[in-house]
């Protein structure tokens, strides 16, 4: 097994970063030939998620999509004033886990792993298991 964490800097108050580049640099360094790789968030305003990184007007579509559902309502009470933030990151989810093979993380043709900032910029961290 092998855990370590991923240290991520964003450049904006939400965006989407493609990590899967990063993560497969570990799973090379670790000469990891099969298994499951385990990404999280460790954020509760910051998820991961898996989608297209063929045109990058996904990522803008997917985080303008997440504003619609997704509204400032004026009874939220948490304090901080990111409750939207929260919600997002139920919606996307916190984790997503892939099967590793033949030292490759095994995606699709136009996958990619991204990590989902909604509260930033803000450092980050993101944990990767793999067993």
């Amino acid at each position: 097994m092998l855990y370590t964490e991923l240290s991520i800097k964003t450049n904006a108050a939400e965006c989407m970063l493609d990590i899967t580049s990063k993560i497969q640099k570990i799973i090379e360094n670790a000469e990891i030939i099969n298994g499951i790789c385990l990404i999280s968030s460790l954020h509760t305003t910051a998820g991961i998620t898996i989608n297209e990184n063929a045109d990058v007007d996904v990522q803008h579509d997917i985080l303008i999509s997440l504003n619609q559902i997704v509204k400032n309502l004026s009874n939220f009470k948490h304090c901080e004033g990111n409750s939207t933030s929260h919600v997002k990151t139920i919606l996307v989810g916190n984790s997503v886990q892939l099967p590793i093979t033949n030292g490759c993380l095994k995606l699709g043709r136009w996958q990619a792993i991204y990590f989902c900032e909604f509260d930033g910029p803000k450092i980050r961290n993101v944990s990767i298991s793999i067993t």
